[in-house]
């Protein structure tokens, strides 16, 4: 499969089947992310691997059902600033790797989606997080219930004359 072919194919799932996820499925994801380019390659990652249910349910009770819990953290001590205006890329970096996880769950036949409404200090409450450490998404990971329709983004998503500026900003 094209590596295009795999972005199309790569959707949100939110059931799973009740089936536990192999732990060398697990690893591959995990190297997917630990390759990931970031920021001065500072790679300022930290990824908790959840598959204790009474541990997925205080992190999110909405996702313990999900075979695991992939909390995604950034180290806020280890990412890169940019000097002229303070901006910090770890999200910037995250957002990398969890895409490459994504990804890479897509290509084994599981399933993910990336969370973002969870209760950040509940999941670092529970998970004895030290402060410099950010759970900033949820990646529940299964086999899925479902498939989604590969040639959904032909209605579901905007066209690129809708998104794309050639040389200067056009609406």
């Amino acid at each position: 499969m094209s590596i295009y072919e795999l972005m199309k194919k790569r959707c949100s799932v939110r059931s799973f089947e009740d089936k536990p996820v192999e732990k060398e499925k697990l690893l591959q994801i995990l190297n997917a992310a630990r390759v990931a380019p970031s920021a001065h390659n500072e790679q300022p990652w930290h990824f908790i691997v959840l598959q204790n249910s009474e541990l997925k349910n205080k992190v999110s009770s909405r996702w313990s059902k999900a075979p695991v819990i992939i909390v995604v953290c950034g180290d806020h001590n280890s990412s890169w600033i940019r000097e002229d205006d303070k901006k910090d890329h770890c999200d910037i970096d995250i957002a990398i790797s969890i895409d490459h996880m994504t990804l890479m769950a897509t290509e084994l036949g599981l399933g993910t989606c990336w969370v973002c409404a969870f209760d950040p200090n509940l999941a670092s409450s529970a998970l004895n997080l030290p402060k410099n450490l950010e759970p900033i998404a949820l990646l529940p990971i299964g086999y899925p219930k479902k498939v989604s329709d590969i040639n959904r983004h032909k209605t579901q998503r905007k066209s690129l004359d809708e998104i794309v500026s050639w040389d200067e900003y056009k609406i």
